[in-house]
């Protein structure tokens, strides 16, 4: 095609401007998430990589399998599938049984993702949805484990893991985590996998930045949002700076802020609109956490948020001067 016949070709999002296309964009975010993937390992044994192996595995076959069956062309070489898969597995407790992982990394394919059309066409982050749909099992999904909760690193049995309250559970009880807060950013804390060392995340979270593959607004306000409303209604006795300290170190708070609330298909794309979303989801989270019966509002924040993101856009729109509006 010469410069005279080329034309102008639009696509669903993202869209994406210089050399970039998704494969290397989500090559960026696997490398990105790699460190909170190697200190879950390290904490809790070889049953973690195990797990993200799983949901990553499954969810690329379900995408295969799906668009070879209504004859649509492969898409699994963009790896926006294994990143699916990964952001899945962080967000589950590493007891989860595989077969569970599995039905939600098909939940999170099939019907998140390719049913809206496939990338760029869903309307909610694909893995939050798969993780919403697994509390149909609410026991699995909320037996946590502590950090070197298996004698052996090699072990996959449930029975001899030791059970631990998580930083955000003491929290959502009104009392400051048993731990300092040193050991929470590095990882030595019970929670999902994805979630124990914010250190990690935050790694990843510059990666991410320093290449341009995320701006620093949607964490950013996320993350301060959070630290305010929670600074300036603390519970109990708690100092307030503490109060808002644990509770953006807490949780999913910093994996949902960096990694899923940054979604390109799920996000708003104007300046506005992104401020809005952000705040939205730090002042859902806070409440859900407050007001909740569950301690964590983060996933379930940023899908409602999900939700809204046309909405955001179009308030978000600058008017162009001599516009009839």
């Amino acid at each position: 095609m010469n410069d005279t016949q080329r034309k102008l070709i639009v696509s669903s999002s993202p869209h994406l401007h210089g050399d970039e296309d998704t494969r290397s964009i989500m090559l960026d975010v696997i490398v990105a998430l790699i460190p909170a993937l190697a200190v879950a390992t390290y904490i809790f044994g070889v049953r973690a990589l195990a797990l993200a192996l799983v949901c990553c595995a499954a969810c690329v076959i379900f995408e295969w399998g799906y668009r070879f069956l209504l004859k649509k062309p492969d898409s699994v070489l963009d790896l926006s599938a294994v990143v699916t898969g990964l952001l899945l597995s962080y967000c589950l407790p590493v007891t989860v049984p595989l077969w569970a992982a599995v039905i939600g990394s098909g939940f999170a394919i099939i019907v998140v993702k390719q049913l809206f059309g496939g990338i760029g066409k869903n309307i909610m982050n694909p893995a939050l949805a798969g993780r919403a749909f697994m509390f149909s099992w609410p026991v699995i999904m909320t037996h946590w484990v502590g950090p070197r909760a298996y004698s052996n690193f090699f072990d996959f049995s449930l029975a001899d893991a030791v059970t631990g309250a998580t930083p955000l559970a003491a929290l959502f009880n009104g009392n400051l985590p048993e731990m300092t807060l040193l050991e929470k950013l590095v990882g030595q804390s019970g929670g999902s996998m994805g979630e124990i060392s914010t250190f990690a995340l935050l790694l990843g979270g510059i990666y991410l930045i320093w290449r341009g593959i995320i701006s620093w607004r949607i964490p950013v306000i996320y993350t301060a949002t959070v630290f305010i409303v929670a600074f300036l209604f603390p519970v109990g006795e708690i100092a307030r700076f503490d109060w808002a300290l644990w509770n953006i170190c807490s949780g999913g708070l910093a994996l949902g802020a960096i990694f899923m609330a940054t979604d390109y298909t799920t996000s708003p794309v104007t300046s506005r609109g992104q401020v809005i979303y952000a705040v939205g989801c730090g002042l859902l989270t806070l409440f859900i956490r407050y007001f909740g019966s569950y301690p964590e509002g983060v996933s379930y924040a940023i899908l409602v948020m999900n939700a809204c993101t046309w909405l955001l856009d179009k308030a978000g729109k600058r008017k162009v001067y001599g516009e009839a509006h």
